[in-house]
C-alpha cells in the first residue's frame, strides 16, 4: 500500500482503549498529557456551547483522565460565564495530570448523588469514558439515571469501548465528545445507540503516533479501499467473471445474487444449475445458464470467482462446494453453506469471503460472547476466510487481524434477499481483482449506498437499479480520500512539520 492509501485509510482508524493507551503514551513524549488534557477539556466545552443554551451544569468526574478532561471542561464553562459545579466520584491519583486538573478547579463542588444530579439542567459525564471494562454498581447507575439530559466525555459510562456492549448500566447521551479518533464501541451496537451525536475532537496528538502503534480495526469507507474504474480498453473478461451455483429448488436467491453481480460491475455472471438449469432459462437475458457437470465448467481458467450458497439445500452445497477450492477458484460461500457447515466451521476452510448474518455464524461458529468484533475476527482466523458478520453494525474481518466496522447503512436494508444483492457485490468486485478483504469492506459500502438510495421501503429487487450510481460514489470518494491524504502528505512533507 503506497503512503497516500496509508494517510487516507489513518483517518479512519478505530484504536480499541488498550491502543488508545498506547497512543496517549507516544503522543505525550511530543506533547505533555497536561496539554492533550486541557485541549481535550477545551473541546467538551466548546461542543457544549455550540450545542446547548447555557444553562446549570453538572459535571460528575471519575478518578482518572476522563475525570481530569471533565475539571478542564468545567473551568472553561465557567469562564465563558455558565453556572458550573463539579461531583467527583473518588478523588485523582495524587500528583497526577488529574490531580492538577482538578486543582485547577475554583468553583462549587457538590456531592455526587441522585439528588444533585436532578436539580442540574445538564450533566456532563466524565466519570469513566471508553476503557471501562468491568460492569458499573447500582449505586453509579442510580446516579448517571438521575440526569435529564446528558453529554459524555469520550464515551458514556458504562459502555465499553472496545465492544460496544453495555456493563450493567450506561445513560442515553445527547452527545458524546470523544478525541483523536472513534473507538470501535462508538461504532457497534448498542453502545452505538446511546451516543447520541458523535463529536470527534482534533487535541493536538502528533501524527507520528501512528507509526509507533499498530491500530488494525477501521471505519468503512472510501479512502480504506479503492473500487477498480473502468478503463478505454476495458472488456467483459477484464471486468471479470462470476458463477454462481444454482440449485433445483429455490432459484430466487441465486437469480438476485446474479442480478446484483452483474448491476454492480461485473464482465459477466454464469450461472451453473446443472440439471436444475430450466427453473433459470427465462431468466434476465444477459445471465448466461449453463447446464453442464462442474467439472466441465472448472476448465474454464477464466472464471475464477465463485458464489455458493445462496438457494442451495445442504445436500446441493455438499455436492459443490468442496470442490471450488481444490480447483484454485476463490469462493464466496453463503446461506445454505452454512446450514451444511453447522457446527462444523472446517468445512468452510479454502473459501475466500463468508456472509453470514448473526443467526447463521451462530450456527456454524456458536454465540458470540466477548462481542461482535472479536467474533468475527477469531472466525476468520480460524478458517482461513474473510469474514463478513451481517447486521446494522456490520464487521468485515481478515484472517490476519484487518477489521472494519461498518456504518454506512440503512434499515431500509432489512429485506428478504438483501443479503443475496451484497453477496453478488462482492463477488463482482472480487472478480475486478480487489483482494478479498477490500472487495468484501466496499461491497458491504456499496451495499449501504444503495440500499439509501432506493428510499424508506424498498425490496430487494429493486436494489440492483442503484449499484452503478452506488458504485461510481464509492469510487469518486475513494479518489477524492486518497487526494486529499496525498496533498496532506506532500505539505506535511514539504515543511517539515509533526502535523
Amino acid at each position: 500500500m503506497d503512503q497516500p492509501q496509508l494517510q487516507a485509510s489513518n483517518a479512519l482508524l478505530l484504536p480499541d482503549p488498550a491502543e488508545m493507551a498506547l497512543i496517549d503514551k507516544a503522543g505525550s513524549r511530543t506533547v505533555p498529557v497536561r496539554d492533550l488534557m486541557e485541549h481535550a477539556g477545551r473541546a467538551v466545552a466548546r461542543a457544549v456551547m455550540r450545542h446547548v443554551a447555557p444553562c446549570r451544569v453538572l459535571v460528575l468526574c471519575g478518578p482518572g483522565n476522563n475525570g481530569g478532561d471533565g475539571y478542564v471542561a468545567a473551568r472553561r464553562l465557567a469562564q465563558a460565564g455558565w453556572p458550573v459545579a463539579v461531583a467527583r466520584l473518588a478523588p485523582p491519583r495524587a500528583g497526577g495530570d488529574a490531580a492538577r486538573a482538578a486543582a485547577e478547579w475554583c468553583g462549587p463542588r457538590v456531592a455526587f448523588t441522585a439528588e444533585e444530579v436532578a436539580r442540574a439542567d445538564l450533566v456532563i459525564d466524565a466519570v469513566f469514558g471508553a476503557g471501562l471494562s468491568r460492569a458499573i454498581d447500582p449505586e453509579l447507575a442510580s446516579v448517571l439515571a438521575a440526569a435529564r439530559r446528558v453529554v459524555a466525555v469520550d464515551m458514556p459510562s458504562g459502555i465499553d469501548g472496545a465492544t460496544g456492549l453495555v456493563l450493567g448500566y450506561a445513560p442515553s447521551a445527547e452527545m458524546t465528545v470523544t478525541f483523536v479518533r472513534a473507538k470501535p464501541g462508538h461504532l457497534l451496537l448498542p453502545g452505538r445507540e446511546k451516543l447520541g451525536r458523535l463529536v470527534v475532537a482534533d487535541i493536538g496528538m502528533p501524527e507520528t503516533v501512528w507509526d509507533a502503534v499498530p491500530v488494525r480495526t477501521w471505519r468503512n469507507e472510501p479512502g480504506l479501499w479503492q473500487v477498480p474504474d473502468q478503463a478505454v480498453d476495458s472488456h467483459k473478461y477484464a471486468r471479470g467473471v462470476v458463477s454462481i451455483c444454482g440449485g433445483g429448488t429455490m432459484p430466487g436467491a441465486a437469480r438476485l445474487a446474479a442480478g446484483a453481480a452483474r448491476a454492480a460491475g461485473a464482465g459477466l455472471v454464469r450461472l451453473a444449475a446443472g440439471s436444475a438449469a430450466g427453473l433459470y432459462r427465462m431468466a434476465e437475458p444477459g445471465l448466461v445458464v449453463d447446464g453442464g457437470d462442474l467439472s466441465s465448467l472448472l476448465e474454464d481458467r477464466r472464471r475464477t470467482v465463485w458464489v455458493c450458497g445462496p438457494g442451495l439445500t445442504e445436500e446441493e452445497v455438499g455436492r459443490v462446494l468442496p470442490a471450488l477450492p481444490g480447483a484454485g477458484r476463490t469462493v464466496l460461500a453463503d446461506a445454505g453453506a452454512f446450514a451444511w457447515a453447522a457446527g462444523q466451521p472446517e468445512r468452510l476452510a479454502g473459501v475466500g469471503v463468508i456472509t453470514p448474518h448473526e443467526g447463521e455464524f451462530a450456527r456454524v461458529f456458536g454465540v458470540p460472547v466477548a462481542g461482535r468484533l472479536d467474533a468475527a475476527r477469531a472466525a476468520a482466523r480460524r478458517i482461513g476466510a474473510v469474514v463478513v458478520l451481517k447486521g446494522p453494525d456490520t464487521v468485515i474481518a481478515s484472517p490476519d487481524g484487518r477489521a472494519a466496522i461498518n456504518a454506512h447503512a440503512t434499515p431500509a436494508l432489512a429485506t428478504a434477499g438483501s443479503g443475496d444483492t451484497l453477496t453478488g457485490i462482492i463477488a463482482a468486485l472480487l472478480a475486478a481483482g480487489m483482494e478479498p478483504w477490500h472487495a468484501a469492506c466496499a461491497g458491504v459500502w456499496i451495499h449501504g449506498e444503495a440500499g439509501m438510495r432506493a428510499g424508506p421501503w424498498p425490496v430487494a429487487e429493486q436494489f440492483d437499479r442503484h449499484l452503478g450510481a452506488a458504485r461510481a460514489e464509492a469510487a469518486a470518494l475513494g479518489a477524492r480520500a486518497l487526494r486529499s491524504a496525498d496533498t496532506r502528505h506532500c505539505r506535511l512533507a514539504g515543511s517539515g512539520a509533526v502535523r
